[in-house]
């Protein structure tokens, strides 16, 4: 109470708190003392921080030839008197001085030293060394150790101020930069119905012009080298060179180069060759999950309600772990001033510690807060509450990404399987399919998360295992467990892409989590190969949109943050890092292009299943129709006609 008090009355005064004590501890390094061992009245509340580098044994000692020392020194203490009268043990007992001021700038109402180099030493107060109180001289960089972390919160503290500044200058442009984000997202995701096949084959045809150039490159470098002395050479004859421009005058080079290029462009040739079809098919499925995105906007909207649940959960973890870190009772620990105190360390009550015989024998010494702790059944479970309260995260945050899976799935889904569209579209199907999934498939979305989170959880406890036991292990014991870790990591990654599947099965046809990852698992087995290739068709298109995206902001950002667009009059200037709001619109752009994208990707997973499904399932005759769109079935029609042929 007191201590609020005090500092309620500095920010009232506009004055700072000294705080009066600097310590040795038994490391001869010093640290500046705020409040943790001191009394609550060892500080004082000064209206300008000292300037001067005095400690109280040279004024004490220097007082008679220079009065001038105690009349500065002399505003530093509680009382004010005529001369110092009391000796430096005396001091240290009553608190009426602090035992050296030194030369300090304001921060938080509180007064810090100030260091600085001179020469390359470090000083304060332009000394190098100082007497500490006790009669030991002691140099200015012991001090500084135990100042370091202050003066880091001084740095950070001027920069955080001028970031700040940088923000409240641009944040009405930064907001307008991820405006114009989330609508070309949006712009980019309607106009792939158009463009898809034109981005791709706009990349492969430059793939195979980069790879053709790449070649005939290795070929003149190869040529020009003949006859050249020493070019004859094999990279085992001249071995390891730090100078890696050696290797670029040997023939053998230059010739290993144009072989690797030359196959990777005759895969590249003879897949497009093969693949085709596929190619041609994927580039359609990209261009329906446009379509279908057109007809149901509204899916666009649905990561801001992820979002909102993910952080309700992450708000539970955090709010429980501090609880339950918390929960046991405050410990008490005897601490001393010099560590000279034989019940230092002992436990103590703080309401009645300074009537004990402890304080007596020990004059300095606090009854100051050490932990939480307690020795009841329910105080040694806490940390395995902590692990299952970990465990209940992984499985919650697991579950909200799986009711959003379900949710597009179940409303791309109702777009597919509507025979004419967009006429037979049911009304509202995202929140149809949301209601569906919270109402029927809770259990075995939660199941499905269940399975992730007990497989992430294995990798964060060997995770875990390897920080506590690096130092410990031999290089078996590393190698077995880089291999699990490398396995879990894959596992994980193998059932995320399984449960994706899953839950679009469940949504198509409500079936219970195990059966429909079953189906799944089939169904993209008897089609793995067009599988791979709609995975890197989409995954390309994709990584294109959100490098478009956050590149295209990204300049714009560069040239209005750089004062390069002349035409913009009131734009933001004279910035003190005009990188920070730069990143920040890169990184935000990126963000909810991801956003905008993640929801396409699940919409091309949805229809590519049912795609699948479709072609397994109906025959396009009148009793079993095909549900996919005329572009499809024009794209299947002459694969089938193709096929015939042959």
């Amino acid at each position: 109470m007191n201590k609020a008090l005090l500092l309620l009355e500095a920010l009232a005064q506009k004055c700072h708190m000294l705080h009066f004590y600097l310590h040795a501890i038994d490391t001869i390094v010093l640290y500046v003392h705020l409040d943790a061992r001191r009394k609550e009245s060892s500080k004082i509340c000064v209206s300008k921080c000292p300037e001067k580098f005095l400690t109280y044994m040279e004024m004490y000692f220097m007082y008679r030839t220079r009065e001038n020392y105690w009349s500065y020194y002399s505003q530093f203490c509680k009382a004010a008197s005529a001369k110092p009268v009391k000796a430096f043990t005396q001091l240290l007992l009553d608190d009426d001085c602090p035992t050296a001021i030194f030369p300090s700038r304001p921060f938080l109402q509180r007064c810090f030293p100030d260091f600085s180099t001179k020469n390359g030493l470090l000083t304060i107060g332009n000394k190098t060394t100082f007497n500490d109180g006790s009669g030991k001289t002691r140099n200015v960089v012991e001090l500084r150790a135990a100042a370091n972390g202050v003066n880091k919160i001084l740095d950070a503290r001027a920069i955080g101020m001028k970031v700040f500044e940088d923000y409240a200058t641009t944040w009405y442009w930064i907001l307008i930069g991820l405006t114009i984000a989330m609508l070309l997202s949006w712009m980019f995701v309607i106009l792939l119905r158009v463009t898809a096949g034109f981005l791709f084959w706009v990349f492969i045809l430059g793939v195979i012009g980069i790879l053709a150039y790449g070649i005939w490159h290795c070929y003149q470098e190869y040529s020009k080298l003949q006859g050249k002395p020493n070019s004859h050479l094999s990279i085992y004859n001249i071995g390891i060179q730090t100078d890696i421009s050696m290797y670029f005058q040997l023939k053998q080079t230059w010739f290993t180069f144009m072989i690797i290029l030359a196959i990777l462009e005759v895969i590249v040739i003879v897949m497009l060759i093969f693949l085709r079809d596929r190619i041609r098919v994927s580039i359609a499925l990209l261009k329906e999950g446009s379509k279908a995105i057109g007809y149901i906007p509204s899916t666009l909207i649905y990561p801001v309600l992820t979002f909102i649940f993910l952080s309700i959960c992450i708000s539970y973890w955090a709010v429980t772990a501090v609880y339950l870190a918390t929960s046991g009772t405050p410990i008490y620990k005897v601490i001393a001033p010099e560590g000279q105190c034989e019940h230092e360390n002992k436990t103590c009550d703080p309401e009645i510690f300074n009537t004990t015989e402890i304080a007596k024998a020990c004059p300095g010494a606090h009854c100051n807060f050490a932990f939480y702790g307690g020795k009841s059944l329910y105080h040694q479970y806490i940390t395995t509450f902590q692990i299952v309260n970990l465990f209940i995260f992984l499985w919650l945050i697991n579950f909200v990404i799986a009711l959003g899976q379900c949710t597009l799935a179940g409303a791309f889904a109702s777009y597919y399987w509507a025979l004419k569209k967009p006429d037979d579209i049911p009304p509202h199907p995202l929140f149809t399919a949301f209601g569906r999934a919270i109402r029927y498939h809770t259990g075995s979305l939660a199941f499905g998360s269940l399975i992730l989170a007990t497989i992430q959880m294995v990798r964060l406890v060997l995770q875990y295992l390897d920080n506590r036991l690096k130092d410990a292990q031999s290089n078996i014991s590393r190698f077995l467990q880089c291999c699990l870790k490398c396995c879990f990591w894959c596992l994980e990654h193998v059932v995320k892409f399984l449960n994706r599947h899953a839950y679009v099965m469940i949504a198509i046809y409500g079936q219970n989590f195990c059966r429909s990852a079953r189906d799944a698992f089939n169904l993209l087995m008897r089609n793995v190969l067009k599988v791979a290739v709609m995975d890197r068709v989409t995954e390309f298109v994709l990584t294109l949109g959100k490098i478009l995206v956050a590149g295209c902001i990204g300049i714009l950002a560069f040239l209005l943050f750089t004062e390069r667009i002349p035409m913009i009059v009131e734009g933001p200037t004279s910035l003190n890092y005009y990188w920070v709001p730069l990143l920040t619109v890169i990184i935000g752009s990126y963000l909810i292009a991801h956003g905008f994208f993640s929801v396409y990707a699940m919409c091309i997973d949805t229809i590519f299943i049912c795609f699948l499904e479709d072609l397994e399932r109906n025959d396009g005759s009148t009793a079993r129709p095909y549900y996919m769109s005329q572009s499809l079935l024009k794209i299947m029609s002459k694969q089938s006609s193709q096929t015939k042929k042959q």
